[in-house]
């Protein structure tokens, strides 16, 4: 009924105007994103961190099968040669199985489950990354709607790689990398790619 009764409508990327248009929408469309960022909070590394640390690669949002961190611990699992950790933020009822994963691969001692952050520490969590990975993976009834967690990322000057889902190709454009969902092969050529960077 409101899609038949409204003048114009504003959608937040691409693919949520697609939606709207399969959902039988007719009329005038314009694209804004959504979601800006504070310069004053989410501000690149002053370059003071450790330099001995691991390649740090960056997870954060909801820890459900759908999210795809499963596919990001088996791209992990092939760095070889590099010295990396995984920080997990975040919490969900998919936790049990990655533990379980991360142990089967071999990486669990590589993996931190970090747990919930609250959004105000964010900022210095984005710092802490050498890149941030959202690799999620469509279903039937879900795909990524926007990915904030890209653009405060991008903001922090934290590099970005994003499966192929939804909204995240909208998001990153040209200031990042975009891997097909659920190619853990081609994730880490990314990942190796940027460490050597």
């Amino acid at each position: 009924w409101v899609l038949n009764k409204v003048d114009y409508a504003l959608a937040g990327t691409g693919s949520a105007a697609a939606v709207w248009r399969q959902k039988g929408y007719t009329g005038p469309i314009d694209i804004i994103p959504q979601f800006g960022t504070d310069p004053a909070l989410f501000t690149a590394s002053d370059g003071q961190e450790d330099a001995n640390r691991p390649f740090t690669i960056g997870y954060a949002g909801r820890l459900v099968e759908e999210k795809g961190v499963q596919v990001l611990m088996q791209a992990a699992a092939q760095l070889q040669s590099i010295d990396w950790r995984l920080y997990l933020l975040g919490g969900g009822p998919y936790q049990a199985q990655l533990e379980s994963l991360a142990k089967g691969l071999g990486i669990f001692d590589r993996v931190i489950f970090a747990g919930q952050v609250r959004s105000v520490d964010m900022p210095a969590q984005y710092r802490r990354f050498d890149v941030l990975v959202v690799p999620s993976l469509t279903r039937t009834n879900w795909k990524e709607q926007f990915g904030r967690v890209l653009v405060e990322a991008m903001a922090s000057g934290v590099p970005v790689i994003g499966s192929n889902s939804g909204a995240i190709p909208d998001v990153i454009g040209d200031a990042g990398l975009i891997v097909p969902e659920g190619d853990a092969v081609a994730l880490a050529v990314c990942l190796t790619n940027l460490q050597s960077d």
